[in-house]
Order: structure tokens, then C-alpha cells, then sequence
């Protein structure tokens, strides 16, 4: 579905839901609640009205954020180099290992990109080893990050 068709869907209580839960998400035992009592709206509609934004794929997840490096981790831009009869295997495959938070397309020579959290950068080096023995994929670039620019991306719809 095309995003301005995406963009007629929405209300402005859809709207302003989707504003509310890019960042800052409440750290409570009823975040949903919260976010409901802030923008004057009942805890069922907040709740449905996010369900339903994740069947129309609006919404894609909705997880916590950490900085790896802090807490013992490290992380790794990859690209691969995928034919395209082989892209859903080599997503599927990829989509598998717990520490892929980003699985996705481009148009380019290297056409599938995902990002890895690890505790050590030897492990992701072993999955990315396993990946291309699962698919048949060997090249598999592994970018490790030597600067982290990190910006805040909130839109206001």
C-alpha cells in the first residue's frame, strides 16, 4: 500500500497516537493507559487503534532502543549481496538470528542490509559465517561502526 494511501487512513487520534509513541514511550505497568490519559483518549481505543496500525503496516514495532556499547555490546552494519530468487531465503534466514533489530532492501549491487547486535564481535562474525553457509551468500560485508552519529528521528504527523 502506498504511503499516501497509508495516509488516508488515519484520523487525527491515529495521528496523534503515532506522534505519541515514537519516543519517550512510558516506562510503566500500563503504558498504554498512560499514553491514553495523556492525549484524552480510552486505554481499549489507544490499544486498538495501534493493532490496527500494525496490520496496515504502519507501525512496525514497537521495542526499547539501547545504546549497545553501554552495555557491553557491540554492533555491526552488514550488506550482502543477494540474488533476487534468494532474497526471501537470505531475509529469513538473517531475520532468525536474535540480534538483527534491521533486515532491508536497496537498490543497489548490495541489495540487503541489516545491522547486528552482539556481546562480541566474534559472534557475529561466527552468525554471519552461518548465514552464508544457510543461504549460499558469501559476500557478506561486515561494517563495524568507527563513529557513532546518532540522530533523533521523531515525525510529526
Amino acid at each position: 500500500m502506498s504511503n499516501e494511501k497509508n495516509m488516508e487512513l488515519l484520523d487525527s487520534d491515529d495521528r496523534a497516537v503515532l506522534n505519541r509513541i515514537q519516543s519517550d514511550f512510558p516506562i510503566t505497568s500500563q503504558p498504554f493507559k498512560t499514553i491514553a490519559e495523556e492525549l484524552g483518549l480510552d486505554e481499549k481505543d489507544v490499544l486498538s487503534r495501534t493493532d490496527r496500525l500494525k496490520q496496515l503496516g504502519i507501525i512496525r514495532r514497537i521495542g526499547g532502543n539501547f545504546v549497545p556499547g553501554k552495555l557491553g555490546f557491540v554492533s555491526t552494519l552488514c550488506a550482502a549481496k543477494v540474488p533476487p530468487d534468494k532474497v526471501e531465503k537470505f531475509a529469513d534466514t538473517v531475520n532468525r538470528y536474535p540480534g538483527v533489530t534491521h533486515n532491508y532492501l536497496r537498490e543497489n549491487e548490495y541489495n540487503v542490509w541489516f545491522t547486528f547486535i552482539s556481546p562480541s564481535m566474534e559472534e557475529i562474525e561466527d552468525n554471519l559465517k552461518k548465514i552464508s553457509e544457510d543461504t549460499g551468500i558469501t559476500d557478506i560485508l561486515n561494517l563495524p561502526a568507527t563513529k557513532v552519529f546518532k540522530i533523533k528521528a521523531q515525525f510529526n504527523l
